[in-house]
């Protein structure tokens, strides 16, 4: 066994080179990911890069005080995204901190006024009938399955049924992608359909605000200006996405982009509102396993949306495609387009179609936001200069020289020689640092503020002290008489079992930190916790190995006194095997 134990050992130590060989890899593959990305520097949070930071408190109506609650604020939060991100800005944080607040933070370069009064308005939420629809690239959108039996698996749409078994659509024969002319008729015919009196009980708010339709039955002045929008609308864009439908009231009919179950984008015509989103009383996603309908979105309406509901899928019912579908619309964006085969009159709907678990949620969340008992007041508004910014990073960087440059001069006055090992295990870590930061702020967002560089700072130290017990150890075994190499590898397991506990601990607290906190100081727990990592990633693959190959130099081998080794300075013993020699003759001899 004995032999066997140091066999592995002499292996396992003379191919150094393999370690090294490895990290060395990891970092060229990184830095080559990271200039491949384009993103050669960490991504700077508010606090460094500059930006407007947005408290916002949660305040119920009356009577609805139990309405703030995780669930309502994680809607809130996911809502209030996409309206950020609607800006154009992918950089933004939106968090909940506590349970009655939501903090936003908007980076540099962005409009605070107009990101400020997105945020802090109630979500609006209607649904309007569509009039008329195509892929944003120009073909035709998907056309509804006529099959009635719920599933969308081909058309990539949903089916809004009172329940799954209900009675087949009317057949899919009208073009999305009509002509213009058609499309001209379609939108005038759509918008007129109910200005008799007859049709008032649908109750949208904008039934009688059209002009009566021409003698000739010809588009409108009105009515040519959103077929023009609708022609130029290019909803694979952006920037053009997030001003769609801008300035449209509820009453008006406006144009809007959307994505379907393929992840395409979508152009539409969409009359006025029929039904507001505060008539939806609850939504829930739901598993139907009784018909085998999957994953599904019900809704229940109130008193007054049972009946607009009811008169809109009714007027719907008898249309073809796309004429037969209404839109659920969130800020001015097509989140669902359901088809209506027959009227649904009992104030429940359910939405059903190629969901997954996610996907419903998801939509459900976004149809109950529409009636939660919430409103959001600005508590408080903290913009950060980039030259504020641009001070504090370097304050930080300065903290952090000034640091490492201390650590340097301990390791360079105490350990001489051995410093020129600690000191490229420092840079390796703060490559590998540097590297992967830049990386996870295009993977996952990490943005680097100032608690973020004090954790970074703090790893110095952290890492340096992994060094210290690593180097303590081989010292100990020459002060016990040995020579360096056997020194390095008798000190290797104590000091590792040292390392990683301490590490262990370190990484621990990060994560703790981490869970329990919100904002920036997670930014710090994140650090503390990703150097903590690396640390043992550099020990293990670099330091070790280094000194392994170092002990074979002469300089360091023969304990120069400059090497930091050297036997007479630290106090070593005579050799082991010398006082125990004597010893086994008289053993011998007694037995």
């Amino acid at each position: 066994m004995a032999a066997l134990k140091k066999g592995k050992n002499a292996s396992a130590t003379s191919k150094p080179w393999r370690s090294l060989a490895l990290i060395l890899i990891a970092i060229v593959a990184l830095t080559g990911g990271m200039f491949a990305s384009g993103h050669t520097t960490p991504r700077l949070g508010i606090d460094l890069a500059g930006g407007t930071s947005i408290t916002l408190a949660a305040v119920p109506e009356a009577g609805q005080e139990s309405a703030i609650n995780k669930t309502n604020m994680d809607t809130a939060v996911s809502i209030m995204e996409r309206r950020v991100n609607g800006l154009g800005v992918s950089e933004a944080e939106v968090q909940t901190q506590g349970t009655r607040n939501i903090i936003v933070n908007i980076p540099k370069g962005t409009n605070s006024k107009q990101a400020r009064e997105q945020v802090g308005t109630t979500a609006k939420l209607y649904f309007r009938p569509v009039v008329a629809t195509e892929l944003a690239a120009g073909g035709a959108a998907p056309t509804p399955s006529a099959t009635g039996d719920g599933s969308e698996q081909d058309s990539g749409k949903d089916e809004a049924t009172e329940k799954a078994t209900d009675g087949a659509s009317p057949s899919a024969s009208g073009s999305p992608s009509a002509s213009a002319t058609t499309q001209g008729r379609a939108v005038t015919d759509a918008l007129k359909a109910d200005e008799t009196p007859s049709a008032s009980p649908s109750g949208k708010a904008g039934d009688t605000a059209e002009p009566a339709p021409s003698a000739t039955g010809g588009p409108s002045g009105d009515d040519s200006k959103l077929q023009a929008q609708y022609a130029a609308l290019d909803c694979t864009k952006e920037s053009v996405r997030a001003k769609a439908g801008d300035g449209a009231k509820a009453t008006d009919s406006t144009v809007a982009c959307g994505q379907n179950s393929q992840g395409q984008w979508q152009k539409y015509i969409l009359g006025p509102a029929a039904v507001d989103g505060t008539d939806v009383d609850e939504a829930d996603a739901v598993l139907n396993t009784q018909t085998g309908a999957g994953w599904t979105v019900t809704m229940k309406f109130s008193d007054a949306g049972s009946k607009k509901f009811a008169d809109i899928t009714g007027r719907l019912a008898q249309q073809q495609s796309p004429q037969n579908q209404f839109a659920i619309v969130l800020d001015n964006e097509v989140v669902s387009d359901p088809y209506v085969s027959q009227a649904l009159t009992g104030g429940n709907a359910e939405i059903s179609g190629n969901f997954n678990q996610q996907s419903a949620q998801e939509l459900a969340n976004m149809l109950s936001y529409g009636a939660l008992p919430l409103t959001f007041r600005e508590d408080s508004v903290t913009t950060v200069t980039a030259a504020l910014g641009g001070e504090q990073l370097e304050a930080g960087l300065i903290a952090g020289a000034i640091g490492l440059a201390l650590v340097v001069l301990y390791l360079l006055v105490y350990y001489r020689g051995l410093s020129f090992i600690a000191i490229a295990s420092l840079l390796i870590s703060a490559a590998l640092t540097y590297v992967i930061m830049s990386l996870l702020g295009p993977t996952i967002g990490f943005a680097l503020n100032l608690p973020a560089v004090c954790g970074a700072i703090v790893a110095i130290g952290i890492t340096a002290d992994s060094f210290i017990v690593f180097f303590e150890r081989v010292r100990d075994e020459i002060r016990e008489g040995r020579t360096l190499r056997p020194s390095v590898e008798r000190a290797w397991p104590r000091a590792r079992r040292t390392i990683l506990v301490s590490d262990f601990v370190s990484f621990l607290a990060a994560a703790v930190l981490f869970v329990v906190t919100v904002g920036k100081v997670q930014g710090f727990a994140f650090t503390l916790g990703l150097t903590t990592v690396l640390d043992v990633v550099v020990v293990f693959f670099f330091t070790k190995p280094l000194l392994t190959l170092m002990a074979r130099r002469k300089f360091f081998a023969s304990g120069h006194k400059w090497s930091g080794l050297d036997p007479k300075a630290l106090g070593a013993k005579p050799p082991l095997r010398r006082t125990r020699r004597p010893a086994a003759p008289a053993l011998s001899k007694e037995a």
